[in-house]
Parts: C-alpha cells; structure tokens; sequence
C-alpha cells in the first residue's frame, strides 16, 4: 500500500474522521502509519472548522496495535526515539474532544490509542486486551497511565497482568467503553455522539475538558509517559524484538499462550 493513504481523513459537517488504512494488517500502526496519524491530529487541532475527532479503522477493525513485523526486524530500541511513541499521538493531549470508534480489535497498541481519545464507543462484538502481554512487548503508548485512570488500579493491573481478551460487556461494566453499540454500528454511533458535542460552544467545552485532564493527571502526565517509556526502552532489546519473531513465524498467533513455552532462539 501506498504511503500517502495509510490513514485517511474526512470531514462530515464538524466532526473529521480520522480512519487507520492498513485493514491487511488489521491496522496495525507502523512507523510511517505513527507519523500520519501525528499529522493528521495535528491538522484537526489547526482546523477552525472542526471541533471534534473519531478515530476508527478501516475495513473491520480497529487497530490491532503495533506492527510487529517491523519491530521484528530491529536491531534494538532505536525505534523508540526520545519524545515519540510507537503508535503515534499518545503523548499529544488534543484541545479538541476525540472519539474512539472500536469494532473488531482495539489490542496492545490499539487499545493504547482507544484510551488517549476522551471517549469510546464499542461494537458490541469487538474485543479489547493488552494482548502485547505474550510478546513480551511493553505498553509504551499510556497504556499504564491511562488504563488506571480510567478504571482503577486493581482492574488495571488485571488486564495489564494477564493480557486476556476483554469483551464489549466487561468493558462496559469497568468503564473502559462509555457506550455498546449493535453490531456494525459503532462508526455511525460515534459519529453522531461527536456531532452532538461540536455543536457546544466550544470554548467552554474545550476548558472544561483541559480543567478535567488537569485535575486527573495533576501535571503528572507527560512524567508518567517518560517513566513508562524508559522502562519499556529496556525491555525492547531484551524481549520485544524475540517477541515478534516469534510472532512472525506463526508462534502465538489467534490468542494462543503456547509461545510462552516455545524455546528461545539463544537457547542452547
């Protein structure tokens, strides 16, 4: 696929979507992908005549988190520069409300960037998870600062530990999603959600947002971000990388832990 569409933008009245356009890779976020997405939140911000974003992904899920095939393929964690994360946005705060469209997966990364927009409407049969758990890929995009945040530590840690599949219910129940939504319905639904809040007076809506963060986050955000990105720079050589060779040919796959036992490549 091209580079100039992995994702797309469209404006409808004052709402722009914002699709991830790699549905043969379940919209898994490379790191050309990262930087349009960059972009593309980036231009939303600048542009006067939207006022709120939907981030969905294109041809049936969300995003399965990040492609693994490209970090399979690193020497070590230069993929992790200082001031990035791999998935793209996580460490803008927008001053415009987004919208998470989740159909199909929102896994690993994925699910790191249905948490860094404001609100999540869920397809009633998509699934959620760290899924990067039987990698040995670290959440790198927000991932432990705002899971937490938004469904208590102990719930957290269940879903952060264990790295099993979440549905639509459950996340609904925790707080994870803030609406379910039939089945095929998710985009529309989210789309109407968002016009219905661009058509607040912004200004009031926008601070009241900024005062939310602020007072959730206590100033404390972008130092949770560092701390969670330098622990995961040292586990990027350590374990990442192996993770998603093996990954790559076939261990793993469809929800299987048996990579868990699959010997190491160093192994004697």
């Amino acid at each position: 696929r091209a580079k100039g569409n992995l994702v797309v933008t469209e404006k409808q009245g004052r709402v722009l979507l914002v699709g991830i356009n790699r549905p043969e890779k379940r919209n898994c976020v490379d790191s050309e992908t990262a930087r349009q997405l960059i972009q593309a939140f980036r231009d939303f911000d600048a542009d006067d005549s939207v006022n709120v974003a939907v981030l969905h992904g294109k041809g049936g899920t969300f995003c399965a988190g990040y492609d693994l095939s490209e970090l399979s393929e690193a020497a070590d964690d230069s993929l992790l520069d200082e001031d990035s994360w791999p998935m793209g946005p996580s460490g803008m705060l927008t001053r415009k409300p987004t919208v998470a469209a989740v159909n199909g997966y929102a896994v690993a990364g994925g699910l790191e960037l249905a948490l860094w927009c404001d609100l999540r409407v869920v397809d009633e049969t998509a699934v959620m998870g760290v899924f990067c758990r039987r990698f040995g890929v670290p959440l790198l995009d927000g991932g432990t600062v705002r899971l937490p945040a938004l469904i208590g530590l102990s719930r957290a840690l269940d879903l952060i530990l264990t790295g099993r599949p979440v549905s639509a219910k459950e996340a609904l129940d925790i707080g994870l999603a803030n609406r379910v939504v039939s089945c095929g319905t998710a985009l529309g639904q989210a789309i109407s959600l968002a016009g219905s809040i661009a058509k607040f007076p912004q200004q009031c809506v926008r601070a009241d947002r900024a005062s939310t963060y602020h007072a959730c986050f206590s100033s404390s955000l972008q130092e949770a971000l560092a701390y969670e990105r330098d622990n995961g720079k040292n586990v990027l050589a350590a374990e990442s990388i192996q993770g998603a060779q093996k990954f790559m040919s076939g261990i793993g796959r469809h929800g299987s832990f048996n990579l868990l036992h699959a010997p190491r490549k160093d192994a004697s």
